[in-house]
């Protein structure tokens, strides 16, 4: 599906009001992204049409679930959609092959796109279909959880913070899962989250909400590079790459390639040819006006200043690189900025200190 998703909603409630117009891609995921309060999870509530917005407008591509300007509101059993939140919610007295099997019974069609054991072999969840969901763990039941939603044949998967309920372990389990389905499926997601980290894992397309505003939508690197928001992201500003692994050195690294380059990493397990998601902090970038030869740091990459802005900490600058084409942050004290006398159009060399491998 590549169709456009459009949602357009307000809601009032007290002395939070949600406000938002959004235009969305029909493929990928989408990370709504915003601290506590930020209107989040209205947002998505409001696109399964478990909060009615007056006035509000909700379609994919031609297909059109809510337009208050016309009468129409789509309860949420009548829209081909799945749903997963932070809680699984499984039917205890079921099985997990007989809760999947009533994600079937919601499907609009006879046809689905995937059978049960195909959506079961995605999940890695084949193994557990004669339990119950008492002898499941955390991810394991999110996991049946998703499986019933996508059996349901959706049009668009709505995931509200599924990971917040699980422990780092968990999270990690279920993450590849999370990878997977993104490769293999082409059904839109839109994904809640405050976690930057699963952000940067995960999303295509990023809405950043404040205050039940939109504050900036646009595609991951786009928003996450810009340098007017970084009291959005704090400490965890920075960009996401994606580089192809290019051999596995002798000495324990590998060799990973982008537009931009070459950078190292902590030897992977990744086949050479493969595809990775990187992130890079801005924290972990320091810049230098000529190439450093006596120095620990292996990852020296050129790069072109595009612009630099004061962050939330006093003292300190942000600045936009621009790596061939590729878009990069340093976190730099104000004083080195003036001592290398930073200024946008400037080739200068960044210099990454780390580099966390995401996918």
């Amino acid at each position: 599906m590549s169709q456009e998703i459009r949602a357009k909603f307000r809601v009032d409630r007290g002395d939070f009001s949600l406000d938002v117009d959004l235009h969305l891609p029909g493929r990928g995921v989408t990370a709504l992204f915003g601290h506590s309060g930020s209107g989040k999870t209205t947002c998505l509530r409001a696109m399964a049409g478990l909060e009615r917005a007056p006035g509000g407008y909700f379609a994919i591509g031609d297909e059109v679930w809510q337009d208050e300007a016309r009468g129409l509101f789509l309860p949420p059993h009548q829209r081909a959609l799945g749903v997963v939140f932070q809680e699984a919610s499984l039917f205890p007295h079921l099985s997990v092959r007989k809760n999947m099997e009533f994600g079937q019974k919601r499907a609009a069609t006879v046809a689905f796109a995937l059978s049960l054991p195909e959506i079961a072999d995605l999940l890695g969840i084949g193994h557990l279909l004669d339990r119950s969901p008492d002898q499941l763990s955390g991810g394991e039941r999110q996991r049946v959880a998703i499986a019933r939603a996508l059996l349901a044949a959706p049009k668009i998967l709505l995931m509200d913070e599924p990971l917040a309920a699980l422990d780092l372990k968990r999270k990690q389990e279920i993450l590849p899962y999370l990878e997977r389905l993104h490769r293999e499926l082409a059904i839109p997601v839109v994904y809640v989250s405050h976690a930057p980290d699963e952000v940067a894992r995960l999303a295509d397309h990023l809405v950043l909400l404040d205050e039940g505003r939109v504050v900036a939508s646009g595609a991951l690197n786009e928003v996450l590079s810009r340098i007017d928001l970084p009291a959005a992201f704090a400490d965890d500003a920075g960009v996401v790459i994606e580089a192809t692994v290019a051999a596995h050195e002798a000495d324990g690294l590998s060799r990973l390639e982008f537009p931009g380059g070459a950078i190292y990493v902590t030897r992977c397990q990744a086949e050479v040819g493969s595809w990775l998601r990187c992130r890079i902090h801005a924290r972990d970038v320091s810049l230098a006006l000529v190439p450093q030869v006596q120095t620990s740091i292996l990852n020296c990459v050129a790069a072109v200043v595009v612009d630099l802005a004061p962050t939330d900490t006093p003292g300190h600058v942000l600045v936009r690189l621009d790596v061939a084409g590729e878009p990069l942050l340093a976190r730099i004290t104000q004083r080195s900025a003036n001592k290398l006398d930073i200024r946008p159009g400037l080739a200068l060399r960044a210099q990454i200190k780390a580099v966390a491998l995401l996918a």
